[in-house]
């Protein structure tokens, strides 16, 4: 089975792939349609004062399938309401390359094992407890996970100014 990208209508992602694993049941396509991946990302709001949790699609009106894409599998995926076409030539969809797949996979996986040391997220108030600028409190405008910095907002003689530190440098107030 290889990897396709079927493009769908904005906002159907979710009730496509549902429409797709209900419509293979107890057919012969069920063993010629493997996994269908919307990927998305965790991300956080500040509504109300409160930190609200929210899944973000990281690439709108596409799914990804694994599929043995024979005639009679491309045929019933297109025919799927909200499904216009596969990405690739008019009648060829294009599959996906390895390194693609990988890289897709890494994006779905990431959220499952991610590190609970990033416990801040932006708009969070802290207090800097070691280097030059101890003491200060601020909001955090910024996170660089590769780097293992915060960018915080403090306010020094009354104006505010950005500052850059390290995650074990601050803790939440």
């Amino acid at each position: 089975m290889k990897w396709y990208v079927a493009h769908t209508y904005a906002s159907h992602e979710f009730k496509i792939k549902e429409a797709i694993l209900r419509g293979i049941q107890g057919t012969e396509f069920e063993s010629k349609i493997g996994q269908i991946l919307i990927p998305t990302q965790k991300t956080f709001h500040i509504r109300d004062g409160k930190k609200v949790e929210r899944e973000k699609k990281l690439f709108n009106s596409y799914i990804i399938i694994e599929a043995d894409l024979t005639p009679e599998v491309y045929s019933f995926i297109l025919g799927m309401p909200g499904i216009t076409n596969f990405l690739g030539s008019r009648k060829k969809p294009q599959p996906l390359s390895e390194n693609e797949i990988k890289k897709l996979l890494g994006i779905t996986d990431r959220g499952k094992d991610t590190p609970e040391e990033y416990k801040f997220i932006p708009g969070d108030m802290v207090k800097i407890i070691s280097g030059p600028f101890s003491d200060f409190d601020g909001i955090i405008e910024k996170i660089n996970k590769e780097h293992q910095k915060l960018t915080i907002k403090v306010t020094v003689f009354g104006r505010i100014t950005p500052v850059e530190v390290k995650l074990d440098q601050v803790e939440s107030i």
